[in-house]
């Protein structure tokens, strides 16, 4: 088995995508040999130290930090700026401080400026998640073939990306580095705005009449089971990765709104061409996601 790549893992957080990471490190034992848990509740603590995914649970991040070599967030990006201003006195010199957040930008803001000189900064985004969330909803394989992008600010200690990188590379991920402007427009087209169509169709469908309500539960098709899958996801995480995502995702909504009534002319005025061709194109997405493994 290799060396461990750090001494001391804290993690800040320990929903779907933190306990998944503990449960990798306890189950591999190659990326750290000590994990520390933190979580906002003592009841969800228990429950961690319940299922031994951590070895040791820690109310207070403060705490939870002192002689870690490596510091990863995981909890909802609105809560960044308060931990990080919480954590930053008690980061040991040279430590690595990462995140597994979904909006960029907002987390070089609200983190960067409370890190103390000497701690290095990677903030990081696996692509990968489910619509379940705590730390009984991780699993060692979440992350097996999906993809991590690294949004490191310049300047960033070359060996602190590397370490990280390896991080998710041992976690199963294939690892991309980009620029975090780009990174937010990106996720804004693949994630953050399907997410909002997905709240958007189930709260139209929640509003209907009771009678039609009734049955739009009851007959609903794999389409629309789809839509309530994504839109189970948890509702403080995606208030703030839309809050923080702000501008990108409202570029890509008026770009979408705009998709949306051509679509809405061509089935009005019957415009069998430019229906077929956009029920191709999605084919054709459809298959390029299975080509690549990520379907």
């Amino acid at each position: 088995m290799a060396e461990p790549i750090f001494d001391r893992l804290a993690l800040i957080g320990i929903g779907l995508i933190g306990s998944s990471v503990a449960r990798i490190a306890r189950a591999q034992g190659d990326i750290a040999r000590f994990v520390v848990a933190n979580a906002r509740t003592e009841a969800t603590l228990a429950r961690v130290a319940e299922l031994g995914i951590a070895d040791l649970c820690e109310i207070d991040p403060a705490r939870a930090v002192e002689g870690a070599d490596c510091v990863m967030l995981c909890a909802p990006v609105g809560a960044y700026a308060a931990l990080a201003a919480a954590i930053g006195p008690h980061l040991a010199p040279g430590a690595i401080v990462t995140d597994v957040g979904s909006t960029k930008q907002s987390v070089i803001r609200d983190v960067g400026p409370h890190l103390p000189e000497g701690v290095h900064f990677v903030p990081g985004h696996p692509m990968a998640g489910t619509e379940f969330s705590g730390p009984d909803a991780g699993f060692v394989e979440l992350f097996q073939g999906r993809w991590c992008l690294l949004t490191p600010p310049p300047g960033t200690d070359t060996d602190a990306v590397a370490r990280i990188q390896s991080l998710w590379e041992r976690c199963g991920a294939m690892v991309g580095v980009m620029d975090p402007a780009h990174h937010d427009r990106v996720v804004a087209i693949v994630s953050h705005l399907p997410h909002l169509i997905a709240f958007t169709i189930c709260g139209t469908a929640d509003d209907l009449a009771d009678e039609t309500r009734q049955e739009v539960l009851q007959f609903a098709a794999s389409g629309f089971r789809d839509f309530t899958r994504i839109a189970a996801s948890d509702p403080v995480m995606w208030r703030d990765v839309f809050l923080n995502n702000r501008e990108a995702l409202l570029e890509m909504l008026a770009r979408f709104t705009e998709d949306a009534q051509a679509m809405a002319r061509a089935v009005r005025w019957g415009d069998a061409a430019y229906i077929e061709d956009k029920v191709l194109r999605g084919r054709k997405i459809r298959q390029a996601l299975i080509d690549l493994h990520q379907a």
